[in-house]
Order: C-alpha cells, then structure tokens, then sequence
C-alpha cells in the first residue's frame, strides 16, 4: 500500500520550509524568535506565518539554505560492506548509501531507517509487535494499518510519556513546557503540517499524526502504565517481532529526530543510530516472550501486564546461528540482587574478555563499574577508544571524566559517590562531530573486532535498575564490521581528550568547591 506523506508533489515540504527558513534569516533574530514563539504557542496553529509560495529567482534567499539541506546529496564515499544473510545491519549517517527523505524531501548519504522498518512490517503475514519508546513517523503508522487491514495481528506498546498525540497536545500545555521541549514539540508537529499552511487540518492529523492513524484503524495501543503503575522508569525499548520470524531492534525511536533529522535544523541528518534486522525464529521467540509479558491480556484485559522490576530476572539466552552466536538480556535488574546478573552486568562480563581493543560508542556512560573493568583491561595492554555524547560526557557523574583521569563536582560542589577516576588516564575519549542538533544516540561497543554490544540499554544505572531494556551481544566479525566502520567514521573527525572550557571549569571548581 502508498505511503500517504510519500505521495506529495517532488521537493514542495522542502522548498516551502526553506523558504520559510529563508525569511528567518533576513528578518532577523528577533523575527525568528517571534516565529518560533508563534510555532510553539498553538498546536493547533504550528506556523503563524500564512501560507508560503514557493520561491523562484536566483536571489531566492532560501538558496543558501537549500544548498545546506543538499549537502548530504554526494555520491557515497565508501563502498557497502558484506551483509551478514542473517544479521543486517544499517546506520543513517551512513557513508555507503544514499536516500531521499520522504518528509523534509533531502537526498542525502545514510541508510533510510524507517523504511528498513516499513518493509519488515509489509512482509507481515501474521503478527507484528511493535515495543518502542516513542513512535511519530506516519510511514510507519500507514504499513501498521495496511497489515491490520489486512487482517494480521498488529500490537504496539509505548513509553507513557509518549503516549498522546501530538494534534492532542493544547496551547496551555506547550506554553508550559520547558523551552527546550517547547522546540522539540515544534520540531515535531511540522511532520502533521504537510502544506505547511499553519493549520492541522483533520485530513493532515488522520494521515499523519502516527498515533491518530493508529487510532482510527483501531490498532490495540498499551504503555506502561497498563500494569495499574504510574509507569515503569522507561519502557525504553526499540524493536519490532514479525511473524514469530523477525526482528528489527537497535539504538533508534521511531521519530523523525532518531531517523531522518529535524524539520527546523537544515544540516541535521538525525541523532546517530543504528538498526539491526535479524532474521531467526529463536530470536524472535525470545523478544515475543518479553513482549508477552509487558502486554498481558492486552487492551480491556486483566491488569497483568508486567514492566519493569515486576518482570522476572532472566539469564542471558544463547542462540546459535550460521556464522553468529548471539545472546539476549533484558532490564531492569533489581539493585538488590548481584550486579553481575543484571544487563549491566553480562555487558561487563563481555568487557572482561577483550584481549585487544574496545571502541565504544555512547549516548550515555554513567555505571561505575563498566568503568572500572575497561581500566582493568586497559592495564593490561588493551586498546580503550570511547566517544560519548556532547550532551552527557562532562557531566559530573559521567564514566567519561575517569576515563580522562579528572573529576568534577556538581552545581552543588558535590563529587559522585564512589568516584574513581583511571590512574593511568587517556587521551582517546571524547565527542564525535555532528551536525548541529544532533546527539549520539548508539549504544554499542565493539570488542577486538568481532563482537558486538548493541540493543536500547544506554550504561547507566537508571537503564540497568529501572527501565525496559535489551541488550544483545553478536560474536561475528561481518556484523562488528559493520559497527567497526561507524566508530571510526566518528572517531576521525571527533574532539578528542579534555577540552579549554572543562579545565578552565576545573580550576573555577578548586576555589568555588574548595576540592
């Protein structure tokens, strides 16, 4: 079945947001801001502006900013690597493919996310089970209708806090929210506004609101409260089962900003992430067990519905495939059991083994004691690289800081409990660089070349402890190459060791914290 936002007429959402984009420019800062205001202030009225036409002219002032949302548009610079026939592997800032964006319209280099999801869900003959945090892309939304119209079982579970749709948001709640989040809503809606007129008109919300499209084809819908909980800490996981035969999971919600970029950056290409399809029955049962559990009896059923610490402590499962030895865990972990049998834990048993070079590639790294055994294997000669998000890796809790040998305090001159920076610091810890707005989201680790560490569990205790969480462990060196090529990609051009600003902070902290 056609994808209704694939339908739109070549280029017009992109030409008329950069036309749009254009006229901020030459009003200004403060006619950006009045815009924006504007954008954020009514769900109902997304852009204030009036409709656009779309411009023509060489002095079109939104050439430029046409020419910053083709930069992706080269030829890949790198060839495809070999697919494993069972394990696949796909990267949206990929250097070794290219796409067209079917919502900002962008040809650009990467691997296209969403339809790696869209075409596993087409191929559904039975059941599709979807269990991800957050879910906006109306691609999606459309093949999950298609497959329930045809007839195939389609369940979905989300984190609460994702739950309502956007069109359903109010002025009140937007002009409550944190500036922050005021944008990212902003952000967000533009994916409803096809024409970009300012208004979300009923047809735009049944099409392309992903939730309402759900809605309205009466596609059972959990979160997770429906255990009679406020909820767990997240239901943070990101994989869909198909037919009890295939899995899509890995680092990406199902959101324009984890797939494709945002609306209102030019150069964004999305949060750095990455997918796996698995093609295997063993391992489809494992995630349709954990699936089970959280759905229960499902919508209008009995509350039995298990999330967080009320799910039961499970061991690593082994599965052995042609080529491939793969384990699965899931989180939480209650924090009074032995840390060695939670997700965190089986992670740093795979840590333990490393006798050559681990790369590390996180969106957040705050457990303590992954810390502590990446310094045990660095001791002994192996090879530690880690790239951690901007956004997370100077934080005072951040497993980043020990690894650079430094420790900073808190806005309340408080150091981390248990605070153990590496005696013998290094210098290959740092940030990647990328487009502006946009974090790094993975969470993988590859593990002297041939063993992967991937799934939704970001290193900290809150994943470990708290959340709805996978983690899954693949001995196989086409798959980890794969993984290999991504670190290294970030690593070239990435700011590596203690930047000016932090030790200039250091040295504020050592008179304002007495440390």
């Amino acid at each position: 079945m056609a994808v209704y936002i694939r339908e739109r007429s070549p280029n017009r959402r992109r030409n008329v947001l950069l036309m749009l984009l254009g006229l901020l420019v030459l009003s200004g800062l403060a006619g950006g801001m009045w815009w924006l205001s504007k954008t954020v202030g009514n769900a109902a009225e997304v852009g204030s502006v009036g409709k656009a036409t779309e411009p023509s002219g060489e002095s079109d002032p939104s050439n430029w900013f046409r020419r910053l949302f083709n930069r992706g548009s080269t030829e890949p610079l790198l060839e495809p690597l070999p697919q494993d026939p069972l394990i696949q592997v796909f990267f949206n800032h990929s250097q070794a493919a290219q796409y067209t964006e079917p919502y900002r319209e962008i040809e650009r280099s990467g691997d296209d996310l969403e339809q790696v999801i869209i075409a596993a869900i087409q191929s559904a003959e039975v059941s599709v089970d979807m269990a991800v945090q957050e879910l906006r892309l109306p691609g999606i939304a459309a093949a999950l209708r298609e497959r329930h119209q045809a007839g195939v079982r389609v369940r979905v579970i989300l984190e609460n806090s994702y739950r309502r749709p956007l069109s359903a948001i109010t002025p009140q709640e937007v002009a409550a929210m944190e500036e922050r989040d005021r944008h990212r809503f902003a952000d967000s809606v533009q994916i409803i506004d096809s024409n970009l007129d300012g208004q979300l008109s009923p047809e735009e919300i049944a099409e392309n609101d992903a939730l309402i499209v759900l809605q309205n084809a009466g596609i059972p819908i959990l979160d997770d409260r429906a255990d009679g909980s406020a909820g767990s800490g997240l239901m943070h996981h990101k994989f869909v089962v198909v037919d009890d035969r295939l899995v899509i999971l890995g680092s990406a919600n199902f959101t324009s900003s984890d797939i494709h970029g945002d609306f209102l950056r030019p150069d964004s290409r999305g949060n750095a992430n990455h997918l796996l399809r698995i093609d295997s029955s063993a391992i489809a049962r494992i995630f349709a067990q954990e699936f089970a559990l959280m759905w229960g009896d499902g919508v209008g059923g009995a509350a039995d519905s298990l999330f967080g610490l009320q799910k039961p402590l499970r061991a690593p499962q082994t599965i052995n495939l042609t080529g491939s030895t793969v384990y699965v865990q899931f989180s939480p972990t209650s924090p009074s059991r032995d840390w060695w049998q939670s997700g965190n834990g089986f992670i740093g048993r795979v840590l333990s083994g490393a006798s050559q070079q681990v790369d590390l590639a996180l969106f957040v790294f705050s457990d303590q004691n992954l810390s502590s055994l990446l310094e045990e294997r660095h001791q002994i000669g192996v090879s530690v690289r880690a790239l951690i998000d901007e956004g997370f890796i100077y934080r005072s809790y951040s497993e980043g800081l020990d690894m650079l040998g430094i420790t900073l305090a808190d806005h309340r001159c408080r150091i981390e409990e248990a605070n153990e920076p590496w005696e013998q610091a290094i210098a290959t810890v740092g940030t990647p660089t990328l487009p502006e707005g946009d974090m790094l989201h993975h969470k993988f680790a590859v593990i002297d070349r041939r063993i992967v560490i991937t799934g939704s569990q970001n290193w900290s205790n809150a994943a470990n402890h708290n959340n709805d969480e996978n983690i899954v462990v693949i001995h196989n060196p086409t798959v980890a190459a794969h993984f290999q090529r991504e670190f290294d990609r970030l690593y070239n051009t990435a700011a590596l060791g203690i930047p000016v600003h932090i030790q200039e902070k250091m040295q504020a902290q050592q008179t304002q914290c007495n440390l």
